[in-house]
């Protein structure tokens, strides 16, 4: 997995997923926030946190109107066109799965405690956080 920080965009595994909400608009955000939530799934692992947190950064995006955090220019012209009241139903499975991330049966944790980031990526998934709630 490459990491080149701490922001929801700066990994491969949401670069990539940039291009499916482009591609797949809302219905690749709430797959998502599904996959990050499904009870059978004991371990959240690493890729499907880092999808979780992109879905919860664009989503957010789309509701405050603010793309500043956005790295992708089609992403940003997507979430420029998208409907705030359309996509706002989304909000509670976002922060449910913003939880998922950050808890004991996800992997994104346990790998950032081994860095020296770890403080700021927490600040940044509970900022996130924040503008969703």
């Amino acid at each position: 997995m490459t990491v080149w920080g701490t922001g929801s965009f700066e990994n491969e595994h949401a670069a990539a997923f940039a291009a499916e909400v482009v591609q797949d608009g809302a219905f690749a955000l709430a797959e998502a926030f599904d996959v990050a939530l499904d009870p059978d799934n004991d371990l959240l692992d690493a890729e499907e946190g880092h999808r979780a947190l992109a879905a919860a950064e664009i989503l957010a995006a789309v509701l405050t109107a603010d793309t500043a955090s956005l790295t992708d220019a089609g992403l940003r012209a997507w979430v420029q066109s998208a409907s705030a009241a359309e996509l706002a139903h989304l909000r509670p499975t976002a922060l449910e799965a913003l939880d998922r991330v950050l808890g004991p049966g996800s992997e994104l944790p346990d790998l950032w405690e081994e860095s020296e980031a770890a403080d700021a990526w927490r600040e940044d998934v509970q900022r996130l956080r924040a503008e969703l709630g």
